[in-house]
């Protein structure tokens, strides 16, 4: 008769515990909860646990919650979260924001502004440049970046809307007198729009040798990024300025322009005793793919003095897409005796851009440092390879499954899920428990990615 009734009490604990399980709610459910009914504290830490995952999970219960609430901390949060991610759905609710400015806090009309302007949102215009005109200066600079982000998608949708927009921002700037930092939004926005119709204006502050240089500088960002042969002269002759920052930008700033002069401008700014002409010298180089410049760019790879110019001249060897240059690059890699920073550069090139070809020796490298405790640099490279677009990191991520650390594993998770690695899918099902913490809800992630279904 005991030995019944234990049996029985055995029974029925393993029903309450069944039922304790059946009963307490996932994750998933718990954020939901903490959506419907959690304080802005609550909400602010799950959007930041969010934004951490990079999760789309909620997305849709999060658009509603935006609809709804009138926390101005929480629709920050929120409108940055999206915007971040350049997520659809609350374009709306920000206009809504911005139409009754006055009663929102400062964070919420500026997170409306970055996350119409980050989603283009062209149905914005009236109302931002209705806020600017209404005068509140704390949100004039939000607001004309998000017109230069908008306008530069009307440049291709509607020309007759761009060229009101151009008109727009150089009335403000020639009729409201701005400060230093409004002034230079409005030429960078101007620049954002691509508009011609910006390109006399921009000269005119460009080529000023009385104009304070970071307006001057932000011109020819500006008439760069509009590319019109109309603004290389002014482009041009900023290259001949005593002022080694104007000297840098203009560099930078030739890479659209064509002509042989621009290109001897170009090779002639690698001899610069400025070392940010010389980056950008190397950066304009990169965006002509100009293979004149490759011996100058081997030279300033393997023997310049300052790191930052190494490495901008190692990224636009890769840029070349020349094998002549991707041979460069690769000695840089294998040299051992390099510096950690060369090798880690130049091996993110050869990954990124040719995993096929370099992945294996690159994999033979990873391991060489570990062989040799050379922890910083193999963390690195674990990093780039989980980059890789090849199957020939299928033998490394099984290795990083069975063997290796938390961080490894989730290296290995990215591999599976960019190079569409099937034979491992088991790897990643065993990660989803929950009890494997950060690693369970990446592979649960990355599992509904793929579309593949697991036992939760």
């Amino acid at each position: 008769m005991k030995k019944k009734t234990l049996l029985c009490l055995g029974a029925l604990c393993f029903i309450f515990s069944l039922s304790a399980d059946e009963i307490r709610p996932s994750i998933e459910e718990q954020r939901r909860d903490i959506l419907k009914y959690g304080t802005e504290n609550e909400i602010a830490e799950l959007i930041r646990i969010l934004r951490a995952e990079n999760s789309d999970a909620l997305d849709g219960e999060i658009v509603e919650t935006a609809r709804s609430i009138k926390n101005g901390r929480i629709l920050s949060g929120i409108f940055g979260f999206f915007a971040d991610r350049e997520k659809g759905g609350l374009e709306e609710r920000a206009r809504e924001v911005l139409e009754y400015w006055d009663e929102q806090v400062p964070d919420a009309v500026r997170s409306a502004l970055e996350y119409l302007g980050q989603m283009r949102d062209t149905g914005s215009v009236d109302r931002v440049m209705t806020l600017i005109d209404e005068g509140d200066a704390r949100y004039t600079n939000s607001a004309v970046r998000a017109l230069g982000r908008v306008g530069s998608l009307l440049k291709d949708q509607d020309r007759n809307e761009s060229d009101a927009i151009t008109d727009y921002l150089i009335a403000y700037f020639e009729d409201k007198f701005p400060g230093e930092d409004t002034a230079r939004e409005i030429i960078t926005a101007l620049g954002s729009l691509e508009n011609a119709r910006a390109v006399a204006f921009l000269n005119g502050i460009a080529g000023n040798a009385d104009e304070r240089p970071a307006r001057r500088m932000a011109a020819i960002q500006a008439l760069s990024k509009i590319g019109d042969r109309e603004g290389l002269d002014a482009v041009l002759e900023a290259l001949q300025s005593s002022d080694p920052n104007l000297r840098s930008t203009a560099v930078a700033a030739l890479g659209p322009f064509s002509g042989r002069e621009v290109d001897q401008a170009i090779l002639e700014a690698f001899r610069d005793t400025y070392y940010r002409t010389r980056i950008g010298a190397a950066q304009a180089a990169a965006q002509r793919k100009m293979e004149e410049a490759i011996p100058y760019l081997r030279y300033r790879a393997e023997r310049d003095e300052v790191a930052a110019v190494k490495d901008e001249a190692i990224k636009a060897l890769g840029a070349m897409d020349r094998n002549e240059a991707y041979q460069i690059v690769a000695s840089l890699f294998f040299e051992r005796r390099n510096s950690d920073r060369v090798r880690v550069v130049a091996g993110e090139i050869l990954i990124v851009n040719r995993a096929g070809e370099y992945a294996e020796p690159f994999i033979a490298e990873l391991d060489e440092a570990r062989a040799k405790n050379q922890t910083a640099l193999y963390n690195q490279f674990c990093r780039i390879i989980a980059q890789a677009e090849t199957d020939k990191v299928e033998p490394l991520a099984l290795r990083f499954f069975s063997s290796g650390g938390v961080v490894e594993k989730a290296y290995a998770i990215d591999m599976v899920y960019r190079n569409n690695l099937t034979g491992l899918i088991d790897h990643v099902k065993a990660l989803t428990d929950e009890r494997n913490g950060s690693l369970s809800r990446k592979a649960r992630d990355t599992l509904q990615r793929m579309g593949v279904s697991y036992d939760a």
